[in-house]
């Protein structure tokens, strides 16, 4: 999920209150709102219509009857397959460092999976961060500081990934990690302004859930609270001292850790968020044999992959379903000059980066709200 889709918080912090001051439904019922396994119908149907609509314009049978497939392109599908995997894992082991070790591997792992599906049903912009504090919430093992401490980091730590890699690489790069043919910060033209509008933005809330996670989490509540009480912020209020009081939990929990707790948790994010671009190199590889697999055009591929990512962030559909099909071959019109080719690698990498999680998601959610929630409510 992007660690800017948080952006709306506070919006998000009504389902929490919702769990714990429940009105007419039980805590259980208002929260799998969000994960019911149903949910998968829109975003499916959404992704499918923009694949459909593709696939009506731009394929051509004859192109598609022209793909290689040789031993080379089956082993790229494979490392495709493999960081996939890679990636789910690194996720996964950042849990489990952030949890202390509570957490088994095995439950990790499924975690992760119902982390995903609840970020391919919301949309992009939402992402799955209140769901994700009444997932850990309802793990026996885990503390309210611990759950906290988790959910919170978790956007430090994917938010500074971002704020390092990407002005590195512009510097290296240049403009044309926002658009094909931009020579400069002007010729990329409107995704020019919405990156570093995005950028600024993303900035400024890592860096105040920084503040409050490891420098003063009681002035930022001060300060949330004083925000709040303006006229216009007034309805937030009790958002705000909810989330400052989470911060001031999880503050206390990341104190008290040694450098190598918060170097182990970065090191598996850099992993996550790097396997998730380079999946997608692979299927490029795997398909249009022309890419050269030297240092340099892999990493300018890499740069683009990941500033392609981050403009579609707020996208308001689920799990950025549609958009990012629909906008894949223009951000890569100089990689895959083919529309045909460029619809049926988006439509394998969507397959493996984002319906896995719908159809994983649509299996584990009901498996775990039996084994979790049902029996939790019989003991009310």
């Amino acid at each position: 999920m992007f660690p800017w889709q948080r952006l709306i918080y506070f919006a998000e912090l009504d389902i929490l209150t919702q769990m714990k001051e429940p009105k007419n439904e039980s805590d259980p019922q208002q929260a799998l709102r969000s994960i019911r396994a149903s949910r998968i119908i829109l975003p499916a149907f959404i992704g499918a219509a923009a694949v459909a609509y593709l696939f009506w314009r731009q394929f051509d049978p004859a192109e598609f009857a022209n793909i290689q497939w040789t031993g080379r392109a089956w082993f790229w599908l494979a490392v495709a397959v493999a960081l996939g995997v890679l990636r789910h894992l690194a996720y996964a082991a950042r849990l489990r460092v952030l949890s202390h070790g509570a957490l088994s591997w095995a439950k990790c792992i499924e975690l992760i999976f119902i982390w995903e599906f609840a970020s391919t049903v919301s949309p992009t912009s939402l992402g799955g961060s209140a769901v994700a504090f009444f997932i850990l919430g309802n793990e026996k093992k885990l503390s309210l500081a611990k759950s906290t401490t988790i959910v919170l980091y978790t956007i430090v730590l994917d938010g500074l990934f971002l704020l390092a890699t990407l002005p590195i690489l512009f510097v290296i790069i240049g403009p044309t990690i926002m658009r094909p043919d931009a020579g400069s910060f002007a010729e990329a033209g409107g995704w020019g302004v919405y990156f570093l509008v995005a950028y600024l933005v993303m900035l400024a809330y890592t860096g105040i859930f920084f503040y409050g996670l490891f420098f003063g989490p009681h002035q930022m509540k001060r300060i949330l609270l004083w925000f709040t009480r303006l006229p216009l912020l007034k309805r937030f209020h009790h958002k705000a001292e909810v989330l400052g009081d989470e911060l001031i939990l999880a503050s206390g929990e990341l104190q008290r850790q040694r450098l190598r707790f918060h170097l182990k948790a970065f090191g598996h994010t850099i992993v996550a968020w790097s396997t998730r671009f380079l999946l997608l190199s692979a299927l490029l590889i795997a398909f249009v044999p022309a890419i050269p697999l030297d240092f340099r055009a892999q990493f300018e591929l890499y740069a683009r992959l990941e500033t392609m990512f981050f403009v579609i962030a707020f996208s308001p559909t689920p799990g950025g379903a549609g958009l990012i099909e629909l906008l894949f071959g223009g951000f890569l019109s100089d990689y895959v000059a083919n529309s045909t080719y460029a619809t049926v690698i988006s439509t394998v990498w969507r397959l493996l980066s984002y319906y896995v999680y719908l159809l994983a998601g649509a299996v584990l959610v009901p498996n775990w709200i039996r084994k979790v929630l049902r029996p939790a409510k019989g003991k009310v």
